[in-house]
C-alpha cells in the first residue's frame, strides 16, 4: 500500500480540528510583526535617528547580542532588525505545536491507532501535519510580505522578509517531525524542539556579541537575520532554510519506519518495580513530575537576569539620544530615570515569562487527566482537591522561585555594573516580587478553566497572549486605557516609590478567587 495514502483526508481533518486555533496563530503572528514594524517606523522616521540606533547598537555588545546588529540604515532594514526575534519566535512555536499536535500527541492519545486501522499509509499522518504547518507558514509569509510592502517599503525586500520567516517556520516544523520520532510523549517532543530553538538563539547571541561570528552561521535564527532584506537581499538564505527542512523531513520519514507505533526511537528508562517511600503522596508525586521543568526554567531565568542586569546601565544609552524611544520606555516603565524605566519594563517581561511556566504547570493537571493517569491516583484515598492542589502548589511556588532567581541574578549583575550590589539588590528584588500577584492571576485563569470548562483550557494561553500583546504594543500603539486594564500586569506598580498595597491586594484576591472557582468546579464535574 502507498504509505502516503489518506494524506488528503487527514489534512482536511486537521483543518477542521484547527479551524479556530490555526487562524488565530496566523493572524496574531502576522499582526504582531506588522504592528511592530509600524511602531518602529514611527520611532525612527529619519536617517539621523536610524544612524544613531545603528551606532548605539554596534558599540554595545550586550545590545547586539539581544537584538542583533543593524546591518543597514534604510527604513526597511531597521524594521527587519527590530522584528526579527519576535517574528522568529512566533513562527517557530506555531510550527512546532502544529506538527506535534497532529503527530505525537494524536499517537499518544490513541487517535492515530484508530485512523491507522483504516486505509491510511504509515507516513500519511506526518505528511499531513507537515503540509498543514507548511501551508500556515506560507500564509504568514504572504501576509507579512504584503503588509510590509503596504507600509511603503520596497516590495523585493518585503517579500524576502516574509519568505524568510515562512522558511524558518517550515524548518522548525521539520525539527518537530524528527523529534516526534525520537520521543514517545508530547512533552518530550516539545522539549526537544524548543531546546533546538533555544540553542539556535544562543548560537546567534554568542556569535553576534563576540569575535566568533561564525557561530551565527550555525543557527537558523542567525540565517534569518543574515538575509538582509532591503539591503543585500540574500535570497539564497531562503533556499538554505528550505534545504535544511527537506533534509530533516527526509530523516523523519526514514525514522518513521524504524520504530513501533506508539513508541519512540529513544526508549524511556524503566523505573523500579516498586515506588519508593518518597512517592507515597500526591505532593511527592507532583514534585517528581515538576522538578525537571522547574530546574530547566530556573537556569533560563538566571541567564536572563544576568544578561539584562549587566546591560541595564548601558542600555540607557539606547534611549537618551532618541526622545521617541525614551517616551515609549517611560510609558512601559514609569516616569522615573530611564534606567529604572528600563528595569521595570524588563521585569514586566520576565513576569510574563514566569506566567508561561505557571500556566504550563497548572495545565499539567489536564494532561494527567486526558492521559488517564489521574484516575489511578484518584482511585486511592486521594481526593480531587488534594490532587489538584499538589500541582497548583508547584505552579505557585515555581512562579515565586522563577521571579526570585531572576530578580536575584539581575540585582547582582546590575549592582556589579554600578559598584553597588548591596544598594541595588534589595530594590530589584522588591520590584520583581510586586509582579507576582499578576502572574498568579494568569495561573488562576488556567485553574478556573480546568475546573469549570476543561475543553477550553487553551483559553489560558490565549489570555496570556493578549496580556503580552497589550504590554508590548499597547503603549506604542496608544491603545485605550480601558483595554490596557484588561491585563493584570497593567495594575502592577510602575515604580518602587509609587507602590500601593491596594492593586496588589486586589490582584491577589482575584487570583485566589479564580483558583477557588476552579477547585470547586473540579469537585462537581466528571473526570476524563
Amino acid at each position: 500500500m502507498n504509505t502516503l495514502v489518506g494524506t488528503g483526508s487527514l489534512i482536511r481533518l486537521a483543518l477542521r480540528l484547527d479551524r479556530v486555533r490555526l487562524p488565530i496563530w496566523i493572524l496574531v503572528t502576522a499582526g504582531l510583526v506588522l504592528a511592530t514594524a509600524s511602531s518602529v517606523a514611527e520611532l525612527y522616521p529619519d536617517e539621523a535617528s536610524r544612524r544613531q540606533i545603528a551606532t548605539t547598537i554596534g558599540s554595545n555588545p550586550a545590545m547586539t547580542a539581544i537584538y542583533g546588529s543593524v546591518y543597514d540604515t534604510s527604513p526597511g532594514a531597521v524594521v527587519m532588525w527590530r522584528l526579527a526575534i519576535t517574528g522568529a519566535l512566533l513562527v517557530t512555536l506555531m510550527s512546532i505545536m502544529t506538527v506535534n499536535r497532529h503527530t505525537r500527541q494524536d499517537e499518544e492519545a490513541g487517535r492515530l491507532e484508530l485512523i491507522g486501522a483504516t486505509v491510511v499509509g504509515r507516513h500519511a499522518p506526518m505528511a499531513a501535519a507537515l503540509l498543514l504547518a507548511t501551508g500556515a507558514n506560507i500564509v504568514v509569509a504572504l501576509l507579512i510580505a504584503a503588509g510590509l510592502a503596504g507600509q511603503d517599503l520596497p516590495a523585493d525586500g518585503s517579500f524576502l522578509a516574509g519568505l524568510t520567516f515562512g522558511a524558518l517556520g517550515i524548518a522548525f516544523a521539520a525539527v518537530a517531525a524528527v523529534a516526534a520520532q525520537l520521543a514517545e510523549n508530547t512533552r518530550t517532543v516539545t522539549g526537544i524542539a524548543v531546546l533546538v530553538l533555544a540553542v539556535s538563539f544562543v548560537l546567534r547571541l554568542v556569535g553576534d556579541a563576540g569575535s566568533a561570528t561564525w557561530l551565527s552561521w550555525l543557527s537558523p535564527i542567525g540565517w534569518l537575520q543574515k538575509a538582509h532584506p532591503y539591503a543585500e537581499n540574500r535570497w539564497w538564505i531562503v533556499a538554505l532554510l528550505l534545504f535544511v527542512a527537506i533534509v530533516l523531513v527526509g530523516v523523519a520519514f526514514v525514522l518513521v519506519g524504524k520504530r513501533d507505533h506508539g513508541a519512540g526511537l529513544v526508549r524511556p528508562r524503566p523505573g523500579p518495580p516498586e515506588a519508593s517511600a518518597s512517592l507515597s503522596g500526591p505532593i511527592s508525586l507532583a514534585w517528581r513530575l515538576h522538578k525537571g521543568s522547574i530546574a530547566g526554567w530556573m537556569i533560563g531565568f538566571v541567564v536572563t537576569g544576568v544578561m539584562f542586569g549587566s546591560i541595564a546601565n548601558s542600555a540607557t544609552d539606547l534611549v537618551k539620544d532618541n526622545p521617541q524611544v525614551a517616551r515609549i520606555v517611560e510609558q512601559m516603565g514609569g516616569k522615573s530615570a530611564l534606567v529604572d524605566a528600563f528595569m521595570t519594563a524588563i521585569l514586566g517581561i520576565i513576569a510574563l515569562v514566569a506566567s508561561v511556566y505557571a500556566v504550563q504547570a497548572t495545565l499539567r493537571l489536564r494532561s494527567e487527566e486526558t492521559a488517564v493517569r489521574a484516575e489511578p491516583v484518584l482511585a486511592t484515598a486521594v481526593s480531587r482537591i488534594r490532587w489538584a492542589l499538589s500541582h497548583l502548589v508547584f505552579a505557585v511556588i515555581g512562579a515565586v522561585v522563577m521571579l526570585l532567581v531572576a530578580g536575584l541574578a539581575m540585582g547582582i549583575a546590575y549592582g556589579i555594573s554600578v559598584d553597588d550590589v548591596g544598594g541595588q539588590l534589595g530594590n530589584v528584588l522588591e520590584a520583581t516580587l510586586v509582579q507576582l500577584p499578576a502572574t498568579l492571576v494568569v495561573a488562576g485563569i488556567a485553574m478556573a478553566l480546568f475546573g469549570l470548562a476543561p475543553r477550553y483550557v487553551i483559553g489560558s494561553w490565549a489570555a496570556l497572549t493578549v496580556f503580552w500583546l497589550l504590554g508590548q504594543l499597547g503603549p506604542a500603539l496608544q491603545v485605550p486605557q480601558w483595554l490596557m486594564n484588561v491585563s493584570p500586569f497593567t495594575h502592577v506598580p510602575k515604580l518602587l516609590s509609587d507602590i500601593s498595597a491596594g492593586p496588589l491586594i486586589w490582584l491577589s484576591v482575584v487570583a485566589v478567587a479564580l483558583m477557588a472557582a476552579g477547585l470547586a468546579g473540579l469537585r462537581r464535574r466528571d473526570i476524563g
